[in-house]
């Protein structure tokens, strides 16, 4: 990270929310905040809310649950401005209003940060924060003030960022941190946010969870949309559950359990959200993949590891350990040093291409920008990679392999859609993740590297990307999984290799293992 300029010392700006003056508090039981009554929303023919009534008050944090596709996301767009409703109506301090437009939402007091990042990365962060209201002299922009104020509320934020770096050299939780920056740089009564954890380690979640509290103690309204339970169940005053477009019911936190919350989400019984293993790892077979001494200058160094056939290997670190620079040089991306062997021969990954033909996939952590091409269909993305080699003749598709291998792929990973031609960007978060295991696995790969593939996605999608996960170890799959959910990384691996400041420090049999104990070679409390 850059030095900061001395042009750029800070001034403490107080950017996080504040009440207007002269605005009374009110607490729960007492005159709502916002309510939506009876809000449906259409997209042509689908309807994705039906008569959704809500009420939301000061200085609660009311978290909104469901799985990918229950509706959430649209329900918070339309109380943002992005989306009209088709009916219902929408009352601010019992008054009804209508948001033509997202910034009439905003002149309202309404902000929300969201999942998926908006950031532009050729701008620096300070610019990205205070993009579309920027601080102006003689109506040209101040940037001396627009990079003081950028600075004062990363660090009122509690968000260790230089004002003054270009986005594109940030991590992706860097960016997460820095879009819950652009969300809070206006003054707002009630702040929305839409999976802000889903990026961050469990250091970086302890940042937000404390801005979450200093909104709290400002009066400010929080809605909050995660599908990690724990969580939850931290933060939270109020939770209301959606399924399938519809409410469901708003319990008081210290009424429930998360058991209970799920079987209401999900509108099933779920016993085990972790799979088990089958049968037990065969620890006598050879390596499949064996990586000696793998080093990127600045990137990671003297990464060694290996990975049998069967067996799931974990990496954790915090954000900035280097895991998924490792990832990436085993899918050819970068030159590293070292040696990567595959069956006892040396591999030589000098593009995607050939990592793909040594037999290795990678579902990439950025499954929008990565993983898929949102305007094409399913059919196209889970063919993306392997028509050329078992789906071809003479360059052109073969239109049956592609309806095989879309129905194979809609069945096996049960995802939810209108058909095998509707647009993988009209699909939601969990569904979309689901199309991006498919498109890998219609290759049989040998090595799956798996880059936080459960980032963003509710519980059911979850189970059923463990449960592929386990047939593939089942069948022989090599399987490399990056995970920040420490439970995940547990409760899914074998074994568990432990990086810090882009080494490996340690590395785990996971049988028996404590989260207390990763976190502490994680956080450098115990040195390797």
């Amino acid at each position: 990270m850059s030095t900061r300029p001395n042009s750029l010392r800070h001034e403490a700006s107080g950017a996080v929310p504040r009440m207007p003056a002269g605005t009374g508090f009110a607490v729960a039981g007492g005159t709502p905040f916002v309510e939506l009554r009876s809000i449906a929303k259409s997209f042509g023919p689908v309807e994705a809310i039906k008569n959704v009534s809500l009420t939301l008050h000061r200085a609660r944090v009311h978290t909104l649950l469901g799985e990918n596709g229950a509706g959430k996301s649209t329900l918070m767009k339309i109380l943002a401005g992005v989306h009209a409703p088709t009916r219902g109506e929408l009352l601010l301090h019992g008054r009804q209003v209508t948001f033509a437009r997202p910034s009439d939402a905003q002149g309202a007091g309404i902000s929300i940060i969201y999942q998926e990042l908006s950031l532009a990365t050729n701008l620096s962060v300070g610019e990205n924060i205070f993009a579309g209201h920027e601080p102006r002299r003689f109506g040209v922009v101040d940037f001396r003030s627009l990079y003081r104020r950028a600075q004062g509320l990363l660090d009122d934020l509690g968000i260790d960022i230089d004002a003054s770096t270009p986005v594109a050299r940030l991590s992706m939780a860097q960016r997460q941190l820095v879009e819950i920056a652009k969300g809070l740089s206006r003054n707002a009564e009630l702040v929305i946010m839409d999976e802000p954890t889903s990026s961050l380690s469990d250091r970086e979640a302890e940042v937000l969870f404390n801005i979450v509290g200093k909104l709290k103690d400002r009066g400010a309204a929080v809605v909050y949309i995660s599908h990690r339970m724990d969580e939850i169940m931290r933060i939270s005053d109020d939770i209301s559950v959606m399924r399938d477009g519809e409410y469901i019911c708003t319990q008081d936190k210290r009424a429930t359990t998360i058991g209970a919350l799920i079987n209401l989400m999900v509108g099933r019984e779920m016993s085990d959200v972790y799979p088990p293993r089958v049968a037990p790892l065969d620890t006598t077979r050879q390596p499949l993949l064996e990586v000696r001494h793998l080093t990127i200058e600045g990137k990671f160094h003297d990464i060694s590891f290996d990975v049998r056939p069967g067996e799931i290997v974990g990496f954790f670190g915090l954000i900035g350990a280097g895991r998924s620079d490792v990832m990436n040089a085993l899918f050819g991306v970068g030159r590293p040093h070292g040696q990567i062997v595959m069956n006892g021969k040396p591999l030589r990954l000098r593009s995607p291409e050939s990592a793909i033909s040594a037999g290795i996939a990678f579902v990439t952590e950025d499954r929008k920008h990565e993983g898929l091409v949102l305007m094409h269909s399913i059919a196209h993305n889970v063919t993306m990679a392997s028509f050329e080699r078992k789906g071809s003749r003479f360059g052109i598709l073969d239109s049956r392999f592609e309806e095989r291998e879309t129905r194979d792929a809609i069945s096996r990973m049960k995802i939810r859609a209108a058909g095998p031609h509707q647009a993988v960007g009209n699909l939601s978060g969990g569904n979309q993740q689901k199309v991006v295991f498919s498109k890998w696995l219609s290759l049989k790969p040998r090595v799956l590297i798996l880059d936080e593939p459960t980032r963003g996605v509710d519980v059911g999608a979850k189970f059923e990307i463990y449960r592929v996960m386990r047939e593939l170890a089942d069948a022989g799959t090599a399987i490399i999984l990056v995970s920040s959910e420490l439970p995940e990384a547990l409760a899914m691996s074998d074994r568990l290799v432990v990086m810090r400041e882009k080494r490996i420090v340690k590395e785990f049999e996971t049988a028996g293992l404590t989260q207390e104990t990763v976190m502490s070679y994680a956080t450098g409390a115990v040195q390797a």
